[in-house]
C-alpha cells in the first residue's frame, strides 16, 4: 500500500513524536544514572541545582548531543513546512551514531557504554529507540 502525500506526513509525524518520547524517556534515565554518580560524590542536589548541574557542569555535558537532537526533532515537529524524507533520515542517521556505544569511543560512546552495562532500564530504553528507527524507516 502506497501512501499519499499527507498519509506520509502524518505517519512520518507521527513517528518523530513517537521517537521523541522515547529519546526525552531515555535522557530522563541517562540524567538520573549521572544525577546519582554526581550525588554518590556530592551529596543530594535539588531538582534546581541539577538544572544548573545539566547546563553548566562538566559532568553531564555528555548528555548535551542528546538533548540536541530532541530539540532538533521538536523544531522538525513544529515546522510549517513539511518534513522531507531527507530530514527524516539525517534525523535517524544521527540517532544512530549517536546512541551506539563504543568503550574505546567519543565521551558519550564510552558513558553511553557504561550506563548499557549498569543500568538495565537504560538497555530497555535504548532497544524502544532502536526498535523504532528500524521498524519505521522509509
Amino acid at each position: 500500500m502506497t501512501l499519499n502525500t499527507s498519509q506520509y506526513q502524518i505517519s512520518q509525524h507521527q513517528r518523530l513524536s513517537e521517537l521523541r518520547i522515547k529519546l526525552l524517556h531515555l535522557h530522563k534515565l541517562l540524567l538520573d544514572t549521572e544525577r546519582f554518580t554526581y550525588e554518590q560524590v556530592r551529596g543530594q542536589v535539588s531538582k534546581g541545582e541539577l538544572l544548573q548541574l545539566v547546563i553548566s557542569h562538566e559532568q553531564f555535558a555528555w548528555l548535551h548531543r542528546l538533548s540536541e537532537l530532541i530539540i532538533q526533532i521538536d523544531e522538525l515537529l513544529h515546522t510549517d513546512e513539511p518534513v522531507t524524507s531527507e530530514a527524516i533520515e539525517a534525523i535517524d542517521s544521527d540517532i544512530r551514531t549517536l546512541l551506539s556505544p563504543d568503550e574505546l569511543g567519543n565521551e558519550f560512546a564510552m558513558k553511553y557504554n557504561m550506563a548499557l552495562q549498569r543500568h538495565p532500564d537504560v538497555v530497555l530504553a535504548h532497544a524502544d529507540v532502536v526498535m523504532l528507527l528500524t521498524s519505521d524507516s522509509i
